[in-house]
């Protein structure tokens, strides 16, 4: 049987380290690229070292990269150097207040490095089977434009309107405020259908609503939920920007999430586009959610409600996953959003 060969960018991240787990315990040689940008980016609250130690220590057919993705020679090399079955594209710039303090960066970082992972790809792995990260950030301020209604905790759609169950692909992407960061993963997740499409290469985009789990290091531009459960572990205060904490987000366990890309690696279906979340199963306001772990946690967090939203932020985002499901109906939801707060308090 031929030993299969992986390739996961962002491997110390949250995405990355669960398929390097998942991958590595079905006995596949997995390549991880991670140089701790996250720590770049967010401070000690986003360093992911103990992650990566963790990773090396665990699993001996796992190979670590220590270099930028924009680095052009490196990357090149490695393709040279392994024939890969599946790449999953997992690292990126995630916060859109630190893309607004360097477009360039960031867009080197999601859009440029991405475009050459593909012709890396391309020339040295073909058949790869290769799968992007991407986000609901794609829609911009979209969503916004929904006929809310304003409940006791939480902003919601009536129950009659086409996209209760959620936000599909049907969504504009266009004349709407995405956030430089929304930007330069929209030109990612783009090229990554182009190369689908035009090219041929096995390509699946996955575009996330808020994803979290046990190794998530949530940061104050990025990770809510996360970073949220650790204020409060933490007895730090927490900022709600708008909407009085009544927005809503749909969470999704990471662990689910590579189920899904193993069930797209599994059966691939070239240039595809899929809107991926926790659905109406796990989805929840802030002032719900705040509640929630306050029950849990037996502890009062610090709150200041600020009344201006960030630039472009949702004010409710629920993924509609019904496309993905009907492709591939072995997949399935595990986790509520109470289960995985449970998991990261416990963390």
């Amino acid at each position: 049987m031929k030993t299969k060969h992986i390739l996961i960018t962002g491997s110390a991240g949250l995405v990355g380290s669960e398929a390097v787990r998942f991958y590595s315990q079905k006995g596949y040689v997995v390549h991880g690229i991670d140089n701790n940008m996250r720590k770049y980016f967010f401070g000690s609250d986003g360093d992911t070292s103990g992650v990566r130690e963790s990773l090396v220590s665990s699993h001996k057919k796992y190979h670590h990269h220590d270099f930028d993705i924009r680095d052009e020679l490196a990357l090149q090399d490695l393709f040279k150097s392994v024939r890969f079955d599946l790449i999953i594209h997992a690292a990126g710039q995630p916060s859109h207040d630190w893309s607004a303090t360097d477009p360039i960066g960031d867009f080197a970082i999601n859009a440029t490095a991405t475009l050459s992972l593909l012709e890396n790809a391309r020339k040295y792995s073909p058949d790869a089977v290769y799968i992007f990260t991407s986000t609901n950030k794609v829609y911009g301020d979209s969503p916004n434009a929904l006929p809310f209604v304003e409940l006791p905790t939480r902003y919601d759609l009536p129950t009659t309107h086409p996209s209760y169950d959620g936000i599909n692909e049907s969504m504009t992407i266009d004349k709407t405020t995405h956030t430089v960061f929304g930007v330069s993963k929209t030109a990612a997740d783009l090229m990554v259908q182009e190369y689908g499409r035009y090219f041929g290469l096995r390509t699946g985009v996955f575009r996330c609503g808020c994803l979290t789990g046990p190794a998530h290091r949530g940061a104050r531009q990025h990770g809510f939920l996360s970073f949220l459960v650790r204020s409060a572990k933490e007895n730090r205060p927490y900022t709600v920007y708008g909407y009085k904490g009544k927005q809503v987000r749909d969470n999704l366990h990471v662990s689910n999430l590579v189920a899904a890309f193993d069930a797209f690696y599994e059966k691939p279906r070239p240039g595809e586009v899929y809107n991926m979340g926790g659905s109406r199963a796990s989805n929840i306001s802030l002032i719900e959610a705040i509640a929630m772990i306050e029950r849990l946690g037996k502890t009062t967090i610090d709150i200041t409600f600020v009344d201006t939203p960030r630039i472009g932020d949702h004010q409710w985002y629920v993924s509609d996953v019904k496309k993905f499901q009907r492709h591939y109906p072995q997949w399935r939801l595990t986790h509520t959003t109470e289960k995985i707060i449970e998991e990261l308090w416990s963390a």
